[in-house]
């Protein structure tokens, strides 16, 4: 037998391997046909995917939503109609502030709303109503629970009177011209040339011109009292009359000026400013215009190089009857 050759052999094994693992055969070996596998089984949550305990919270929100709901009601209720709560009485309103403005003006715009919770009182309109009285300046109001309203005035500040017609009232810084109480006693300077045809805000500015004056001359008192040139008496309660009438001159009635006759009246003009230089002036050298003149009666301030003393029409001698009259 002839002997295969080792080489011849190894070639003849690779053959056989590539024929046995060529792709087309090991292809046409798997079946046409797959099994079909079982399918798995998918579990659906309830509740659509929703926990129990979600909609345990769901219940228990929608309960105590309901539960506030109820409580609001009832206690809306409560106080819009219940009898606690309401304003029946005028000692239920508390008014504090006022010393001028009687107790029942104050109360008047609460009489519409007698048998009205106090929560349905319109607090701003009654206090607009309250602050058309003419002597309050400002107002506030408050509830008090359950039934209570507290009302806190504050009143206007008189600083002049001012002829009104034929009567004497008084006014504020503002310019608002108040009706004179009966009961009250007050020390003022008399106003004219200011009335309720004059517009709110020019009588405001012309009040203001009049505090400023005072304020001003008071000042001199001050500086002037170390010299012991003038007494301590304040300037300021001297000055008896002052015409407002004129936005460019303040023309003002003063008394006590002269060393003859202290109840002497003396108009003086001062303008619109310096009323301190000026007033000085006029203290220091009223002695010498009396001594030149025999009477002053009036002297003219708003000219920087001269100074006009009885200037005016009347004379001294009318000026005295007519006092004598007073």
């Amino acid at each position: 037998m002839k002997a295969i050759p080792k080489n011849a052999m190894a070639r003849n094994t690779a053959a056989a391997d590539a024929e046995a693992y060529r792709p087309e055969l090991v292809e046409s070996d798997e079946p046409r046909y797959l099994r079909r596998q079982k399918p798995v089984e998918i579990r659906r949550k309830k509740f659509g995917g929703k926990s129990a305990a979600f909609y345990r919270n769901i219940f228990l929100a929608l309960l105590i939503a309901a539960v506030c709901a109820v409580s609001a009601y009832a206690l809306g209720n409560f106080l819009l109609h219940s009898p606690k709560v309401l304003l029946l009485k005028p000692d239920q309103v508390e008014v504090t502030g006022n010393h001028i403005v009687a107790r029942e003006a104050v109360l008047a715009p609460f009489y519409r709303d007698r048998g009205r919770s106090v929560l349905r009182i319109p607090l701003d309109t009654r206090r607009t109503e309250i602050e058309q009285i003419s002597w309050v300046q400002t107002a506030s109001i408050q509830r008090i629970l359950p039934n209570r309203i507290r009302v806190d005035v504050s009143e206007r500040t008189p600083i002049a009177f001012v002829r009104n017609g034929t009567e004497l009232a008084l006014i504020d810084e503002s310019g608002v011209i108040l009706d004179r109480p009966k009961e009250e006693d007050f020390h003022f300077p008399i106003v004219t040339g200011i009335s309720e045809e004059l517009p709110r805000a020019e009588r405001g500015r012309r009040m203001q011109n009049y505090q400023e004056f005072l304020r001003d001359i008071d000042l001199v008192n001050v500086q002037e009292s170390r010299d012991a040139r003038i007494d301590r008496t304040p300037p300021s309660s001297r000055v008896s009359e002052v015409d407002l009438s004129s936005s460019q001159d303040l023309r003002v009635v003063v008394v006590g000026l002269s060393t003859r006759d202290e109840s002497r009246a003396v108009t003086v003009h001062f303008g619109i400013d310096e009323f301190a230089k000026k007033y000085r002036t006029l203290v220091l050298n009223f002695g010498q215009w009396e001594a030149n003149s025999g009477c002053v009666y009036s002297v003219d301030l708003r000219y920087a190089r001269q100074i006009p003393v009885n200037a005016d029409s009347i004379a001294c001698s009318e000026q005295s009857s007519t006092q004598k009259k007073r």
